[in-house]
């Protein structure tokens, strides 16, 4: 039975999650999405990760791998640090050292590259907080997964970075990470719509509390549905890569009425069933949340720069 235009779309790389002339090097990779999942836990390790395996990051790696938009570059830095298949575990200090959009979208190209519709979504993540924290006491870290269809029960979530024990001993994730539940990870969207409707508190939401910094609340949530909106449309860039009206604004500052009311219009568009011609129609119509040529990248170590995209 051929795929719908939605499943068809999702099934081949985008400019970001193609491997390039890197693609014999997935030559033996397995079908099955768990095990796929596996094999991109152990072929990178997050920024934040180090003192979990015992290991210190180089400070170059540690600045410069997550700076790799595309998995044809990110392949090849894994295969210059360790030549061996993909199908092999690295050690700590041999993997690539990425954040969580490299581990979503590196488990989608496996994923598409065999022909298994897949999509990375940007949303919050109430689970990375000590194991037992009280419900009431959840913060919801910004943070992607992938999104994969399995034709018995449709679009599921999938956490690869759960996939390793060592790393979920941290965590307060008692569940299957191929199939996270949708009120542990919320797409932005409807993140945005919790906030708005009283439903959840803003400072609950963002990159870090509000002590830590201004990375979080609805300024940080808005722009994670532009985010999500682009990836949706297999624009995968960087976290930190941003367009439109958020290049001339300061982080943490409040949202005007009319922006509040814009997101109010966008957020149920990348929420819930998302209608892919609705989410398409509204990508390449609307010239503030479409992607254009050249972005702003605020690199957490490296700072601003303007970069041209593929």
């Amino acid at each position: 039975m051929p795929l719908t235009a939605d499943l068809a779309f999702y099934s081949t790389h985008s400019t970001y999650s193609d491997p390039g002339a890197f693609a014999h090097r997935y030559a033996g990779l397995p079908r099955d999405p768990a095990q796929l999942a596996r094999i991109t836990r152990d072929l990178l390790i997050h920024r934040l990760e180090d003192g979990f395996y015992d290991h210190t990051h180089p400070t170059d790696r540690l600045h410069n791998d997550a700076e790799t938009r595309y998995i044809d570059d990110i392949l090849r830095i894994i295969t210059e640090r360790d030549p061996a298949p993909l199908t092999q575990p690295r050690e700590p200090g041999d993997r690539f050292v990425g954040v969580c959009r490299d581990f979503s979208l590196l488990h989608c190209s496996f994923l598409r590259h065999l022909g298994i519709p897949a999509r990375i979504r940007s949303g919050f993540a109430d689970y990375f907080n000590a194991p037992g924290t009280d419900a009431s006491q959840l913060f919801h870290g910004d943070h992607v997964v992938t999104e994969y269809w399995t034709d018995d029960r449709g679009w599921l979530l999938a956490d690869s970075q759960l996939t390793d024990p060592v790393v979920t001993a941290h965590w307060n994730a008692d569940f299957d990470p191929m199939d996270v539940p949708r009120d542990r990870f919320l797409v932005a969207g409807e993140a945005w719509q919790a906030i708005r409707e009283g439903r959840a508190d803003q400072e609950t939401f963002g990159l870090h509390p509000p002590h830590e910094g201004p990375f979080w609340g609805e300024w940080f949530v808005a722009g994670n549905i532009r985010l999500d909106l682009a990836a949706l449309n297999k624009v995968e860039t960087l976290l930190w890569d941003v367009w439109g009206e958020e290049e001339g604004g300061e982080p943490g500052g409040q949202l005007p009425d009319s922006a509040r009311e814009f997101y109010d219009r966008v957020a149920p568009v990348v929420s819930g069933d998302v209608s892919f011609p609705a989410a398409r129609d509204l990508f390449t119509k609307d010239a503030t949340l479409r992607t254009p040529d050249t972005v702003t990248s605020y690199a957490p170590f490296n700072g601003r720069s303007r970069v041209t995209l593929r």
